[in-house]
Order: structure tokens, then C-alpha cells, then sequence
């Protein structure tokens, strides 16, 4: 039956007609349509295949069906001999370098009464989308939050040398509403990825319950279909903000399509519009992007009465959990042996951090950020440091030391004047003397230690006559000290010994002797 197909609503008029005894001449002239029209549909009636009453009821896509069968390609040979292939088909266009034309090429030359080209592609593709159909998924307001990076950068200038300097453009949208946030950032490493992120959720005002990045390097350290192994900075990351990371499959694009439908969109609504702007600093370029996806969110969606901002402002931003008082800083993560003089080593600084002595020869673990380093060992916290950037500095704190290096430490002409004050008046005269000395005070040190020893093990009134006698003969030395102490030297008296009279002799030659001018013998 050649022409347009007649609807079924006048279909079932010329059912009702014939059942009430019709001729067909008749039935054509009430309908409007030809004679033989008529006959083909009664002739389908006369088979005995269908029954007037039973077609009546039926809907009209159904009596269509049963009037106009068609003739369904499943049933050409030439469709048996491409499903028995399709499984070939398919591995082969995964290899590189085949295209449908090429397997089109081949498959005619081996079965020449094949389908065309046109047909060929249409009929494999169908076949491709039926072994894999797509899924409608219902996202939860609040739940989700999909991050990825554009494949293609943007760029700023260099206004010193004029250098194009590439940027990477961190995209992320709430699949809820459609909500998007894209900014550019120096490069894909943690520390951008972890700042980008941030600035995400500051911007969104909450945070979601699920997080869905790609399998990018700053996210995922190792991709897996089954236990991806997680970043080790972005489950800090999760973990300061509350939130868990449920990273998409590799190499499955549709567990992420809203994201990447996202970046198309970024292409075309921020890329595009900013083709023949220049920009000087990454700051100014932010800006831009700032006020393109703010326009991209306030554009009506097609097909629903509301734009991405008012399904968000509306429906999902309320439920978002708060944000942390405090902002995440990026923790970075090391495990050195404490040194024999209870220092360990930071490598990434080249710096050395005082530990207590008592963890000497320990393996201790560093948790440290921009900003301050944490030690632990054995379960608990030992130390915590502001973190130095100085190569081959030390940080000390004294209370970290043994009392032998801390005294060692501690030493200095003040520290020694103030132990001598406390122990007696002759030493502290002493030792101020010891001081005022022309040579380097570090070389009095010892001195001053051996005096404060001769100090604790002998008689006070000795050791202070001892002192007595030694500033008196400015005498400063320990050793000297110690000879008075030890020949008991400190029982002497005062001042310089009496003159004594000469004994009475004859060997006595007088003043006349040495006046006479001629000698007498």
C-alpha cells in the first residue's frame, strides 16, 4: 500500500462502517479516501487474522502495528551476516589507526551483496549503542561534588619578557543543580589542585558529602577500577572538610558526564569569550573566568523554568554542612631516626629540629605544614617546632637537652657571675676579675667551673681566704687557687713579711770601710 500511512483514528471509522454492513464504495465516500485504499485494509480483515471487535479495542500505535508490520531489518540476511561479525567490528575499532571506512572496505570485498557504506555505519552503531545503553542517574541535592581539569589551558602574559605562560582551568559543578565553579591555577600539582578545591568550597558557601575527582595525579595516586589509592594531602583534605572522596572509574567517562558536559560548556562560554582579550597576571585572568561562569550559571537551562544559580540558591545550597573554622593547610609527611645528639633531619629543608634526648636512636614521625612542624614518637606528641627554612640551621629547645648540654649551652659571663654571687662574695669578687680580663670569656669557662668544684669540697673560710689571697696577688688562675688550698697557704697573714734585725758577727765592715780611699787588709 504505496503513500502516507492514514491515521488509525480513520482507520477505526472504516472498521465501524464495514461492520455495520458498508459497501466499500460507500465507506470511501464518508472517509475520503479511494477505493483501494479500502479494499487493502478489508482484504487484511478477510485473512482471518483479524477480528473487527478485537482491533477496535486496541490503541492506535498497536492497530498500526498490526496493519503495517513493516518489514524488520532483523530479518535481512545482510543484518544476520554484520551481527555474527559485530564482536570483530568492535575489538577492531579499538586498534589505532582503524575507522568504520576502513572495516566498511574490508567487509564489502568479502561479502559483496553487504550493505552500503550509510547503512553499515548506521546499522553498527545501533548495535553499538544497544550493547551499552546509557542510564538516567537522579542526583541528591547536597551530595555530590565532581572535580576535573580542562584538557586545554588558558593563558596569561608575562609583561616582562612576553612570554605566553600556560594556565591549568580547575572545573567542578554539583550535579544537583548544575551549579558550576572553574578556576585557573599555575599547574595540575597538589598544592594548586588543593588551593583550587578550597576556593571551591569557599565558594559554594558548604560542603558536600561526596567528593568525585578524576583519576588526575594530585587525586589519585595510583587508578584502580576496584581500590583506587587516594592522595594522601586530599584525604587530609576530606578529612578536614568532612567530606568523602569516591574517585570515578578510569577510563569511564560517564561516571562523571556532568562535569565533563561541564568543561565543554566552559569551552564555550569562557574560552571562547575570552579568545581576543589579553591578560597580564593570573589574577586578572581569574577575574574574568569569575564573571563568565557567573553568567554561565545565570543563563536559563533549556527545557526547565529556572537557571544553575536559582536551583542552587533555592534547593541546595541550604543543605550543604558548614565549613571548618579554621582553613586546611597541606601536611607533608617524613619518618627520620633521631640522631645520637637528639636532632632529626628535614630533609625538604635541609633543617635539624631538637627532640627530647630520651628518643635518641628512634624512628619518629613528622607531620609538618607551611607553618609549624610536629614530632611524635611512640604513640604521642614530642615536640613541635615553627618551621625554619635556614639550610643546615638548628632549632633547639632547651628543655630537649640533657643537663650536661644544657649547662654547656647555658654557659656565659653572666651565668658563671650569678652562681659565684650565689655561692660566696669572695668568689663572686674573683670571678668578676676573672672576667674583666682582656682574653675571650670562653676561655675563662673552665676556670670558673674548676672554682666553683673547689667551691662545694672545701671549708668556706679556707676557699674564702684562697680567693682573698689570689686578688690580692692578681692571681686569677684555678690552678693557683688550688696550691693555696693544697700547701695551706690560706693560714698566712696579711701584707708583706716584718724586717728582721741581722745577728751580732765580727764579718762586719760598716760605712767607714767603703769611705776609706786606700784599702787596709
Amino acid at each position: 500500500m504505496a503513500g502516507k500511512t492514514k491515521p488509525m483514528s480513520q482507520i477505526k471509522q472504516l472498521l465501524l462502517l464495514h461492520k455495520e454492513g458498508n459497501p466499500i464504495k460507500s465507506i470511501a465516500r464518508s472517509l475520503g479516501i479511494s477505493k483501494n485504499t479500502v479494499k487493502s485494509y478489508l482484504q487484511k480483515l478477510s485473512n482471518g487474522q483479524l477480528r473487527v471487535g478485537e482491533l477496535l479495542a486496541l490503541e492506535d500505535p498497536i492497530l498500526e502495528g498490526k496493519f503495517h508490520p513493516g518489514n524488520p531489518a532483523y530479518k535481512d540476511p545482510r543484518f544476520e551476516h554484520l551481527s555474527a561479525n559485530l564482536d570483530y567490528f568492535t575489538a577492531e575499532l579499538k586498534r589505532v589507526g582503524v575507522t568504520k571506512k576502513l572495516l566498511w572496505e574490508e567487509y564489502i570485498e568479502n561479502y559483496q551483496q553487504g550493505y552500503a557504506y550509510s547503512q553499515f555505519c548506521f546499522h553498527l552503531r545501533q548495535q553499538l549503542i544497544a550493547r551499552k545503553p546509557g542510564m538516567k542517574l537522579d542526583h541528591l541535592p547536597a551530595n555530590k561534588l565532581f572535580i576535573d581539569f580542562a584538557g586545554k589551558p588558558l593563558h596569561h602574559i608575562d609583561p616582562l619578557t612576553g612570554e605566553l605562560v600556560p594556565c591549568q582551568v580547575f572545573v567542578a559543578t554539583l550535579p544537583f543543580s548544575g551549579y558550576s565553579f572553574a578556576l585557573a591555577v599555575p599547574s595540575q600539582r597538589v598544592d594548586d589542585f588543593i588551593y583550587a578545591l578550597r576556593c571551591c568550597l569557599h565558594e559554594l558557601g558548604g560542603c558536600p558529602l561526596i567528593l568525585v575527582p578524576d583519576n588526575f595525579k594530585s587525586a589519585i595516586s595510583k587508578a584502580d577500577r576496584y581500590e583506587p589509592e587516594i592522595n594522601r594531602v586530599l584525604e587530609d583534605f576530606a578529612n578536614h572538610y568532612k567530606i568523602t572522596v569516591i574517585p570515578a572509574r578510569p577510563r569511564k567517562p560517564q561516571d562523571k558526564a556532568l562535569v565533563e558536559n561541564d568543561v565543554k560548556l566552559v569551552y564555550n562560554r569562557v574560552y571562547a569569550r575570552l579568545r581576543n582579550r589579553q591578560f597580564f597576571d593570573l589574577e586578572s585572568l581569574n577575574q574574568a573566568i569569575k564573571e563568565k561562569i557567573k553568567a554561565h550559571n545565570q543563563t536559563r537551562m533549556q527545557q526547565k523554568p529556572y537557571c544553575r544559580e536559582e536551583r542552587f540558591l533555592a534547593a541546595e545550597k541550604h543543605l550543604l554542612t558548614p565549613l571548618p573554622e579554621s582553613d586546611f593547610e597541606v601536611k607533608y609527611y617524613s619518618e627520620p631516626m633521631v640522631g645520637n645528639n637528639n636532632y632529626i633531619y628535614l630533609g625538604k629543608d635541609k633543617h635539624y629540629y631538637s627532640v627530647p634526648y630520651a628518643y635518641v636512636g628512634i624512628r619518629a614521625k613528622i607531620i609538618y605544614t607551611r607553618a609549624i612542624v610536629h614530632v611524635y614518637a611512640r604513640g604521642k606528641q614530642i615536640a613541635v617546632h615553627i618551621r625554619d627554612y635556614t639550610p643546615g640551621g638548628y632549632t633547639t629547645v632547651k628543655e630537649h637537652l640533657s643537663s650536661h648540654h644544657q649547662h654547656y649551652l647555658e654557659r656565659s659571663p653572666a651565668y658563671y657571675i650569678d652562681k659565684a654571687k650565689n655561692r660566696s662574695h669572695e668568689l663572686y669578687l674573683l670571678t668578676q676579675l676573672i672576667f674583666d680580663q682582656s682574653k675571650p670569656p670562653e676561655q675563662s669557662y673552665r676556670t670558673c667551673d674548676g672554682l666553683l668544684r673547689l667551691q662545694k669540697i672545701t671549708p668556706a673560710d679556707a676557699f674564702a681566704r684562697a680567693c682573698e689571697i689570689a686578688i690580692d696577688c692578681r692571681n686569677f688562675s684555678y690552678k693557683f687557687v688550688e696550691r693555696i688550698l693544697k700547701n695551706k697557704m690560706e693560714d698566712q697573714q696579711n701584707g708583706p713579711p716584718k724586717e728582721q734585725a741581722l745577728p751580732a758577727h765580727t764579718n762586719i765592715r760598716g760605712k767607714e770601710y767603703y769611705k776609706q780611699t786606700n784599702l787596709k787588709f
